[in-house]
Formats: structure tokens, C-alpha cells, sequence
């Protein structure tokens, strides 16, 4: 059953009537004194155009740069993807790919091939039309074989792109792969314009998307102005678009109360009671494929040993975090970093539950009896992650493992210590396919493979799963490869966490799409004042 706020949305944008309305509130168990006031509400929520949001991101850097290869959090992808370009698709609020500036996608020869035709009188920034050139020089910068760019790995099947025609682009691919058009709407592969010489210089910032680049100072603040000519009609609602990085929760809590910031990401759950309690604030919770977790380089002592491993899987109480961190608003993780929500996803067994003795079995099974281990954290990885890795040290106490703590600098985190230091903390967005996420972060030699995993009968299976086309045997090698990771890979997944965000009653929005934080980077697109 569609919720509350998805039928006001709907009613709002018009493709929900009186009577339909009622019908759902009826359901609901409201009265229809009740329903026709809540429809009444919702149009007057209908999108209005005008106005200067401030967003306040709880991510960002000095040493951000608007490279799309390396969009690594919320302060480059929410401004530079989310509202400044487009890709050739995009994912919806219910988790379906569509096209974007592609009009249309069809496969041939058993998914090998993908064809794409371009929308008709899309155009950059400056002026220039899009062509199929501008697409092919786009994919091509990740692929090339000095690129250091995050979708490389995902791009690896990609044998051909070629012109057919003004407004068409055919991919050739290896191995057939159904899932190709989700791999098109990342967020790495804005489409940018090609120079006369076949590539892209990601400094030009004319792209295709809603609003314009104006300023920006990394680590600090962007600014945006409406794009007139963007492709999807009625959009955007807003004039001009600012993002704030704001990465100390307490200093964003307070811009959002104090109305210097209308909307922030990545509320402190400790505090949300005080957001929940405001006049004038709304707090948004939406549950999709996040999750937050603790990554071990499985190449580097003590993490080379499985053994090891899992005595630390052993020796965490994920309820007690999800409880004490979470405050209960997520999903106790098991070491298998597939959502639930996506299709093909199993739940492992045996569950990794807290087990001290088990923990104390493994680490014998090493040669230890005991175990000292630096973990390095900072709460940029997520909200509380230093919290949660204090309670993780006092409960590993039990089973002979002594935690040391390291409390990372929250600036510099992302450059200094995830995928350098051996253990650390990172959260991941999550994918809307199988093969994507685990392409992604779990491929040999693969940018973002944060725990250097490369078990061989993973790594064959992740490339026959990609051409399969029958979903029964898709589903087994799906499964198994998620067995493997839970038995074998060197992450600690401790919850699958909702997006907590609050903001502005003075905004408004449609049904949020929980893929990514930001309505999956989207909000300066498709929010609008009240």
C-alpha cells in the first residue's frame, strides 16, 4: 500500500484525484472529513516556481575537485551530478531505470549490445547541442587505461561505442548484461561535452542538467543558477540552488534550526527528538540500500587471516549499536552488503550473531589468544561512527580482542584513511543491482574495493553472473557469491541505516527516492518552496 505522503505527493503533482484520494485515506483508517482536508493540503502543496534554497551537506573537502571519476560524497554529487548534469539514465523513486538523456534503451544479441537514442533538443550550458560524441567521449574517459576513475570496473564489458546516426549510440559489450542501463545512471558518468580531439576536459562545467555552475569553494559552499533551456519540462522549480558544507552534526542542527540552512542530510539521531519538537521542521525517513560498515584489507596482517576475521565478526553487537547508535532506525547488517529491498539478495547463514565463545574458537584457530587491533574512525565515515566503534571495543573485550580505537581527523578522512589504513569505517549508498554493487566495491583490482577482496570463485562467478540471462540461474550465483562474502570477505556490515534528513516546512517534494541520500542527489531538481 502506497504511504501518507506518497498519495499527498501524488494528489499534489496531479496524477491522483479527489475520490482516488479519499479511497487510500478511507483505507488508511481516516475518516473523510479527514481525507478531504488532507487532499485540500496537498494542493495547496502543488510546485510553485522561485526561490534560493540552502542545503546544508554534512560532506565535503578542500581537496574536492569536480573530476566526475572521483565524486567520492555528498559535497561534489549532490551539486555536481544531482543538479548540474544528467546522465543517459536514471533510477526512480521505485528503484526502476528509466531514460534520461537517453529517449529510449533496447538490447540486441542477448543483452551484448544496448542501444541508446538520444533525446531530442537537450543541450549544455553553453549553448551546444547534445550529440551521440559527447556520450561516447564521456564513457570513454573511465575506461581508458591510465584511469584512476571509481567506474572503471563497471565499464570493463564496454568492447565498443560507436555513432549510429545523429541522435544514437550503440554500446558492444563482452558478455551480455541485463542490467546495463543501472550501470549508465552512476553518478561518475555525468555526460560532459567532447572536445574536436574525441575526449572530455571535467573542468568545462557546462553540462546538461538543471542549473549552472556559478561559484564554488571546495569544502565550504556551491552555488547554482536555473538552468532556462533544461530538458525535463517544469524543471527546476527553484532560481538558484546553494549546497553548505556543514560536517559537524551539532553546527548543522543548529543552521537548520536557526533557518540558515532549509534542508540537512545525516541528522544526529542522538538529538532528533530536538528536530522532531521544532516548530517549522519536518524530519524525513527513508530506507533504501545504505549501509554502514567497517572494512579490513584482507592482504594486510591480521586481516589476511579468515580466522581473524571472523572473531571480529564474532566480537561485535550489532543490536546494541543499531539500539544505542541508531536509536533503531535500521537494519542489523550480516556481513552480506546486498539490501534486502534488491533483487537476487539472500540473507547468509549462519548469522553473525554476538557470540564471544565463537569469537574466543576462531582466534585459537589462528594461533591467538588474544588480539590487539587498531580501528580508525571519524564520524565523516557516518554519524557516530566513533560512538559505535567504542561499543565494538567494550564488547570484543569479552572474547581476548583489545580494540584501539583511532580518532581520524573528520576533514581529511576520506583522503588519508579509507583505503589506506588497514581497518577503518565507511558507509556505502548501496546499488539498485546485484552486479553493480559487487562490481563496485568487491572486484579484483577494482578503485573502491575498500577491503582488497579477491577470492578467485567470487571473482568467476561475478563475471558469469553479468552474462546470464536466465534470472534462476542468475539468482544462484547471486547467492552464492553473497555466501562467499559473509563466510570469507573482509567487511563488517553493521546496520543497513535509513536517510534521516529534516528540513524546512517551507519545502516541499514528491516521493523521495531512497537509492541515495538528497532524494538520490536529486533535490535541487525536484524540491520546490511551498
Amino acid at each position: 500500500m502506497l504511504s501518507l505522503e506518497t498519495i499527498k505527493a501524488l494528489a499534489a503533482r496531479g496524477r491522483m484525484n479527489r475520490r482516488e484520494f479519499i479511497q487510500f485515506s478511507l483505507a488508511a483508517g481516516f475518516t473523510v472529513a479527514v481525507g478531504e482536508s488532507m487532499f485540500e493540503d496537498a494542493l495547496a502543496s502543488t510546485p510553485k516556481r522561485g526561490g534560493s534554497p540552502q542545503f546544508g551537506l554534512p560532506h565535503g573537502s578542500t581537496t574536492d575537485t569536480l573530476d566526475p571519476a572521483v565524486f567520492a560524497d555528498l559535497g561534489t554529487q549532490v551539486p555536481f551530478f544531482g543538479s548540474m548534469a544528467n546522465a543517459l539514465t536514471e533510477v526512480d523513486w521505485q528503484g526502476n531505470v528509466t531514460p534520461d538523456l537517453a529517449e529510449s534503451m533496447e538490447a540486441a544479441d542477448g543483452a551484448k549490445t544496448w542501444v541508446f537514442k538520444l533525446r531530442k533538443g537537450v543541450t549544455f550550458h553553453d549553448g551546444k547541442s547534445l550529440t551521440p560524441d559527447d556520450v561516447i567521449a564521456s564513457f570513454r574517459y573511465h575506461m581508458g587505461a591510465n584511469s584512476k576513475s571509481a567506474a572503471k570496473s563497471i565499464l570493463q564489458a564496454v568492447t565498443d561505442i560507436k555513432a549510429d546516426g545523429p541522435d544514437t549510440v550503440v554500446f558492444t559489450l563482452s558478455n551480455g548484461n541485463a542490467d546495463f542501463p543501472y550501470i549508465c545512471s552512476d553518478y561518475h558518468i555525468p555526460i560532459m561535452e567532447a572536445k574536436p580531439d574525441g575526449t572530455v576536459d571535467w573542468r568545462n562545467t557546462a553540462r546538461t542538467g538543471p542549473f549552472v555552475f556559478d561559484s564554488w569553494q571546495p569544502g565550504v559552499k556551491a552555488h547554482l543558477k536555473r538552468n532556462p533551456n533544461y530538458h525535463k519540462p517544469g524543471l527546476p522549480y527553484f532560481d538558484d540552488v546553494t549546497f553548505v558544507t556543514i560536517t559537524d552534526v551539532s553546527a548543522r542542527t543548529n543552521a537548520l534550526i536557526t533557518h540558515e540552512v532549509d534542508w540537512i542530510g545525516r541528522c544526529d539521531l542522538k538529538t532528533l527528538n530536538r528536530l522532531e519538537g521544532q516548530p517549522g521542521i519536518t524530519v524525513n525517513e527513508t530506507t533504501g540500500y545504505a549501509h554502514y560498515v567497517l572494512p579490513m584489507l584482507v592482504d594486510q596482517p591480521p586481516f589476511d587471516n579468515n580466522d581473524v576475521r571472523l572473531a571480529l565478526k564474532y566480537a561485535v553487537n550489532r543490536e546494541e549499536i543499531r539500539q544505542k547508535i541508531f536509536y533503531g532506525h535500521a537494519k542489523v547488517g550480516n556481513d552480506n552488503p546486498i539490501a534486502p529491498s534488491v533483487k537476487f539478495a539472500i540473507d547468509p547463514m549462519p548469522k553473525f550473531a554476538y557470540d564471544p565463545e565463537k569469537a574466543k574458537f576462531h582466534l585459537n584457530k589462528a594461533g591467538l589468544s588474544t588480539l590487539k587491533v587498531d580501528l580508525s574512525v571519524a564520524d565523516a565515515a557516518f554519524n557516530g561512527a566513533v560512538d559505535a566503534a567504542v561499543l565494538y571495543q567494550q564488547s570484543a573485550k569479552a572474547a581476548g580482542i583489545d580494540i584501539n580505537v583511532v580518532r581520524e581527523p573528520d576533514d581529511s578522512y576520506w583522503d588519508n584513511v579509507w583505503l589506506k589504513k588497514p581497518w577503518c569505517a565507511s558507509y556505502w549508498g548501496g546499488r539498485p543491482s546485484c552486479d553493480w554493487f559487487l562490481s563496485l566495491v568487491y572486484a579484483k583490482g577494482a578503485p573502491w574495493n575498500e577491503t582488497h577482496y579477491a577470492d578467485s570463485e567470487f571473482q568467476d562467478l561475478l563475471a558469469k553472473a553479468r552474462s546470464e540471462l536466465d534470472d534462476q540461474k542468475r539468482k544462484g550465483m547471486y547467492a552464492r557469491m553473497q555466501q562467499l562474502l559473509h563466510d570469507n570477505g573482509g567487511v563488517v556490515v553493521l546496520v543497513f541505516n535509513n536517510w534521516v534528513e529534516a528540513q524546512s516546512k517551507k519545502l516541499a517534494h514528491g516521493p523521495i527516492a531512497a537509492e541515495f541520500e538528497a532524494d538520490t542527489y536529486r533535490i535541487g531538481e525536484r524540491w520546490w518552496f511551498a
